[in-house]
């Protein structure tokens, strides 16, 4: 079975290290400046002329609190009054980019993240929808994969309504833990309530999916505690639950300047967290997708896996990689062909250019022939847990072994390990490895060195 993974203390010590999440290859780490709006343009007209699909990725930086475990660009303000500006400078860019693509080019996935996507009002939401509406072609038949990120703090049963009238199929609710002492530890109150409340509200409003968000490695989570908070949620019966790591970076992210230290738990105690969340829900009936992803089994995920085109971009695991992403407001990433590029992450700055009527493109990166080999064989590992050799070499005209000879006595030494199983066909990552599949990825990532690693969070 696809979703079997096993649970090995020894690998884990051994290979639990920090990595990449490998949300794309080459990761954001390696974007640069020689990356700016022509490029992007240029990139756009490609997409208009191989009338590609299109996946829209709108960012809300706006939180009315912070939560202190956060790591994401955001803008705590409680003036409601910030929000229209932003809007009107989202509503240029979404002008300045649609002139340059089809109007056929079908939107099959969109995604509102951020911040707090509520935070708009109900009427600025119905003003940024119809305007998507008015320059991309967005599908009215409920057939796209529409999703939006909720804070059940911050919406009611009228707000998913809304949501749900404006196109909306599918919610991500944040929760984190439901311990009141952890969540007064990280500043997110937020009850049991009313997170029922919003997947109540999803379920009568007939949403295809819920997924549902948890932390482990949390200030004063305890693995007895955890272990409750997973209960209540598997009762809640969301169709995917992402089960993060927390990174506890204070010296990169500010936010978690706030959090003590003293009160995380222990390497031990984190490693219990996974371990039990795993024997819950697999318990419950959830698959393991990979990298902190479950879902039910006749989820679309899961589904994907099974039959070999699940893939991965920024918005994580999805069925829509063969779409251009268009990222859309401040620090939003785009992937258009071979293009990798960013929006301003500064508010100012990004409104200032839009402004001008100008792009608010400020890095990015273009991938070369070795990016692109070394793209689908991370893809297909972190995907599928498996790879053929004959794939690749049929793919990029490379004899497999010779192009990573470099690399193949780690290969090698990771199959003595049992962390990968090497065959003259391919690699199975198997279910001991699954769980450190993103090192088994690192093998490949020409550009890691000790000095960047320090920038990511560990694989478990």
């Amino acid at each position: 079975m696809l979703d079997d993974i096993r649970w090995d203390t020894d690998l884990i010590r051994r290979y639990d290290q920090s990595g990449p999440r490998y949300t794309s290859y080459p990761t954001a780490v390696q974007f640069n400046q020689r990356v700016g709006s022509f490029d992007l343009l240029h990139a756009l007209r490609d997409s208009r002329k191989a009338q590609r699909p299109l996946s829209l990725y709108v960012h809300v930086p706006f939180c009315a609190n912070i939560c202190y475990y956060c790591a994401c660009n955001k803008v705590i303000t409680k003036d409601r009054g910030r929000a229209l500006p932003y809007l009107e400078r989202l509503e240029r860019e979404i002008e300045l980019v649609a002139c340059h693509l089809d109007p056929q080019q079908k939107v099959e996935q969109l995604h509102l993240g951020g911040g707090t996507p509520t935070f708009l009002s109900h009427d600025e939401l119905r003003r940024l929808m119809a305007h998507l509406r008015s320059h991309f072609n967005l599908l009215d038949d409920d057939s796209g994969d529409y999703g939006i990120e909720i804070d059940p703090r911050e919406a009611d049963w009228s707000t998913m309504g809304l949501l749900r009238e404006l196109g909306f199929n599918r919610v991500s609710l944040g929760v984190q833990d439901l311990d009141p002492s952890v969540q007064r530890a990280i500043n997110r109150l937020q009850s049991l309530e009313e997170t029922r409340a919003i997947v109540e509200a999803a379920r009568t409003l007939q949403y295809r999916s819920v997924n549902i968000d948890l932390i482990y490695g949390l200030p004063r989570q305890t693995p007895e505690r955890f272990a409750r908070t997973v209960d209540e949620i598997i009762a809640l019966q969301p169709d995917r639950l992402s089960v993060f790591n927390y990174a506890h970076l204070p010296e990169r992210f500010m936010p978690q300047r706030r959090i003590n230290a003293a009160e995380l738990p222990s390497p031990a105690d984190k490693l219990e967290m996974l371990q039990h969340s795993i024997e819950q829900l697999t318990a419950a009936g959830y698959r393991y997708i990979g990298m902190d992803h479950f879902a039910l089994p006749d989820d679309e995920l899961a589904m994907a896996q099974e039959d070999g085109s699940l893939q991965r971009n920024f918005q994580g695991y999805t069925t829509h990689g063969h779409c251009d992403l268009i990222g859309l407001g401040v620090s939003a990433i785009s992937q258009v062909g071979d293009l990798y590029s960013q929006n301003n992450s500064n508010l100012a700055d990004y409104q200032s250019n839009l402004d001008n009527d100008l792009l608010a493109t400020s890095r990015g990166l273009v991938c070369n022939d070795d990016d692109r080999i070394r793209r689908a064989v991370i893809q297909r590992l972190i995907c599928q847990f498996q790879l053929s050799f004959a794939e690749i070499e049929s793919a990029f005209d490379i004899t497999f072994r010779s192009y990573f000879s470099e690399i193949w006595p780690q290969v090698q030494r990771m199959a003595g390990d049992g962390l990968i199983e090497l065959s003259a066909q391919g690699i199975d990552v198997t279910p001991a490895g699954r769980l450190l599949v993103r090192s088994v990825c690192m093998l490949f990532d020409h550009y890691l060195t000790e000095q960047n690693l320090q920038r990511f969070s560990r694989v478990i």
